[in-house]
């Protein structure tokens, strides 16, 4: 068993740890009524320490829910992977788009970088976070590919860094539902709304999301072209 392979069973393991946490927690008898858009609104600042409420309901209010989406695009992208991953002896790749277009994409693929990393860490302060961060992310690295077909990728360390980052945002939620009670609870505390360093542990797990995001998609797309460049 490879790096890859653990690191998919930790995140399998984790979330079927997770699920029967909260599964042992839970309580069924209280059902929530009333205004609670209204409530997250006047209480997400103080409890969560987020300026960007959104992110507050979808790391923390609402953090089961995101950790299903996270788990929905694993399987459709492992899905897809299995599909897509067998290629035929005779594929024979696009040629290279030239030199102008190779090197403006490996200029780009910096700065989409850079835009991708910027969205993430600031995703509890201002509009967007994990999903779309780590869907530039994958842009990133996916671009020169189209540039160039010979351009590098490892589905390997893709397939690597999809696992722990999963597995990461997992922990944090485990740590977090043993330590505060519930699952996602900000820990290290919330800080000063509207400073980079706030919302406790939100942003790592935004981090983690958009590490996950990023490798799934790109291995995906990296799969999707290959496979196109075989007919």
């Amino acid at each position: 068993m490879n790096l890859r392979d653990i690191s998919g069973l930790i995140f399998i393991i984790g979330l079927g740890l997770l699920l029967g946490a909260v599964l042992k927690t839970l309580a069924y008898d209280n059902i929530l009524t009333g205004a609670v858009g209204t409530a997250i609104l006047n209480n997400a600042a103080t409890e969560v320490g987020t300026a960007n409420i959104v992110t507050s309901v979808l790391l923390a209010y609402r953090g089961l829910d995101t950790l299903g989406e996270l788990t929905v695009l694993f399987v459709a992208a492992t899905a897809a992977g299995l599909v897509l991953g067998q290629r035929r002896p005779e594929a024979v790749h696009d040629p290279d788009a030239g030199f102008i277009l190779r090197s403006a994409a490996d200029l780009l693929s910096p700065f989409l970088i850079l835009v991708g990393i910027y969205i993430i860490l600031h995703g509890h302060l201002t509009p967007g976070g994990g999903f779309q961060g780590g869907a530039i992310l994958a842009a990133a690295f996916f671009v020169p590919i189209l540039a160039s077909p010979a351009s590098p990728f490892n589905h390997k360390v893709s397939s690597l860094v999809e696992g722990l980052a999963g597995a990461a945002f997992i922990i944090i939620g485990l740590i977090a539902l043993f330590d505060k009670g519930y699952f996602l609870a900000p820990l290290l505390g919330t800080g000063e709304v509207g400073q980079l360093f706030s919302a406790g542990s939100l942003p790592l797990l935004y981090l983690a999301v958009g590490l996950k995001v990023g490798a799934e998609l790109a291995g995906l797309l990296a799969r999707l072209h290959e496979t196109e460049a075989s007919d």
